[in-house]
């Protein structure tokens, strides 16, 4: 296992020296974030990164993300040509000895939550979701923490509108499209496509979701069997799926789970959920169970704890904090020693 945290780049307000201060931390998570997306991100900025981390003596093994545009995403007759600029950024990422990039599929929106700031007894704030909230919103007049500043109203609806009529299975094959063309990019690089699940795990706004849990990581592995293809294994965002048996899932598909976002939540009803503190006992997702179950299958991808809580006063972008992000960190380390310990790994 190998340790990772969030960076957000040089603007991020969590400096590298203090990262690298965490116990057992080996790299962090980034990503060019002034890139148009579609475009190919030069060698220039990678390096660029690549030193600061070096400098800190922090790896630079795992991009997040290199954002797959909408053309893709609806198949467009454009695509050939933006799937072809994505696998000379993976060429490029390569040079600099990258081995891991998280991305998504998920259709205009990326994550969704209805409070960035939910009040915890204790003072802590941490990122909520209320289903009826969401519901209530009219997607073509959208104002959603985190999203009013993505699209213009003009910009979304003209986009939700191009959607509209898109079936899951359209969304499916306009994935394996996009994987087929790069995977011969991550043969020469060696470089691991690990996507994201869709957070939360169900349809938004008359948008199909396709990453949701077990029966879509059978059919993703089915149809790019490729080991290149595998996972970012999201606790959170799998375990919004009360469906998900998150133990059964990290033991059986361990190989293709590149990369480890591990997170709790605790569940308020049978949607509505908050982000809370990493241990097992603050939530309803068995983090322990999980990581044993990893251990157990022989992982050995890379892990970097999930949102975190605002605490301690800290005024940080929501879920990305030091503090509470740095504590999960210390946790997930001792289970992965203690675990591995206990199993003789």
């Amino acid at each position: 296992m190998k340790m990772t945290f969030r960076w957000y780049g040089p603007k991020d307000i969590i400096p590298l020296n203090y990262i690298k201060q965490i116990p057992n931390m080996s790299g962090v998570v980034t990503a060019v974030y002034d890139v148009p997306v579609g475009e190919v991100w030069s060698m220039e900025q990678i390096t660029h990164l690549y030193e600061l981390c070096k400098q800190n003596d922090l790896a630079m093994d795992v991009i997040e993300s290199v954002p797959v545009h909408e053309d893709i995403k609806l198949g467009k007759p454009n695509r050939d040509q933006l799937i072809a600029n994505y696998a000379q950024t993976i060429r490029n990422l390569g040079k600099v000895g990258v081995k891991c990039i998280c991305y998504n599929f998920m259709p205009v929106f990326d994550w969704l939550r209805t409070d960035l700031y939910y009040q915890h007894k204790d003072g802590a704030t941490s990122l909520a979701y209320c289903h009826k909230t969401l519901l209530d919103l009219d997607p073509k007049n959208l104002h959603l923490p985190g999203w009013d500043e993505s699209y213009t109203s003009e910009q979304l609806n003209s986009l939700l509108a191009e959607y509209e009529g898109m079936t899951h299975q359209q969304l499916f094959d306009n994935l394996v499209y996009f994987l087929n063309g790069i995977m011969p990019a991550c043969d020469e690089t060696g470089i691991n496509m690990a996507i994201h699940p869709d957070d939360p795990p169900w349809d938004m706004f008359g948008l199909p979701r396709i990453i949701t849990g077990e029966d879509s990581y059978q059919k993703l592995f089915a149809a790019v069997p490729n080991m290149h293809n595998g996972v970012t294994f999201c606790t959170g965002s799998l375990g919004a799926g009360r469906n998900n048996n998150l133990i059964e899932m990290a033991s059986k598909h361990a190989s293709r789970i590149h990369f480890a976002h591990l997170r709790q939540l605790k569940y308020t009803n049978d949607m509505d959920f908050y982000e809370n503190g990493h241990l097992t006992a603050d939530g309803d997702i068995d983090i322990y169970g999980i990581v044993k179950a990893l251990v157990a299958a022989g992982f050995d991808g890379y892990v970097r704890p999930d949102h975190g809580r605002n605490i301690w006063g800290e005024d940080a972008k929501p879920g990305y904090g030091l503090f509470d992000r740095a504590l999960g960190a210390a946790y997930l380390n001792g289970l992965f020693e203690a675990v591995s310990k206990e199993l003789g790994k």
